[in-house]
């Protein structure tokens, strides 16, 4: 049995609708999204793989992620660079009708870390496919975002949701981290302050 861990690392849903004045914003999602970068800085000085994943609504009454507006583009700060992968999808399982499963096996990946919006649904949907088609996943949580959530009359705040369904993922389906400990784990040496490049150019991959 192969045992060597090759590792990519997965970027869900980090579009402008899910920031402040966007049409489905979360709580504390620039907070996320900082970490998140910091994470993805760390895989482009590693030259490992890097996928984004971008959820185009596709359903007669999205009101979210609409095809070519500004909030279903990629956050400023988390733009793909023109030799990382996007992966475009219609469902909260970035697996669902994508060329993601095609993309891993051909590229010899069994390791998924994942970062993402949001965490009750593609982060939730993602990681427990992932699982099912045989990937190991870790999660970090605190590049992960939720919103609020009701249920029989009951209302769930954001931090509870987030909580929740990180606690339901751990242990069977994913190793859930904080980013510090992740990149302390792996022997990264971060540069909190580094700023992304600008004028990025995207590719469909």
């Amino acid at each position: 049995m192969n045992t060597v861990m090759n590792t990519a690392l997965v970027l869900l849903e980090y579009q402008n609708d899910h920031f402040p004045n966007g049409r489905t914003p979360l709580e504390k999602s620039p907070e996320a999204s900082a970490k998140a970068q910091i994470v993805l800085q760390v895989y482009r000085d590693r030259k490992q793989p890097i996928i984004h994943v971008q959820h185009i609504s596709t359903q007669p009454d999205a009101t979210y992620f609409l095809p070519c507006t500004k909030g279903a583009d990629f956050y400023s700060l988390l733009q793909p660079l023109k030799n990382e992968t996007i992966i475009k999808k219609h469902y909260p399982n970035s697996f669902k009708d994508t060329g993601l499963l095609n993309f891993l096996i051909k590229n010899q990946i069994n390791h998924l870390v994942i970062c993402g919006m949001t965490t009750h649904s593609a982060v939730d949907a993602t990681v427990r496919a992932a699982y099912d088609l045989g990937f190991t996943c870790t999660v970090l949580h605190d590049t992960c975002a939720a919103r609020q959530l009701e249920f029989n009359h009951t209302t769930i705040n954001a931090q509870n949701v987030h909580y929740a369904f990180l606690a339901a993922l751990q242990p069977t389906y994913a190793t859930v981290l904080s980013s510090d400990d992740f990149l302390q784990k792996s022997g990264a040496r971060v540069m909190e302050n580094r700023m992304p490049i600008d004028h990025r150019i995207s590719v469909e991959g």
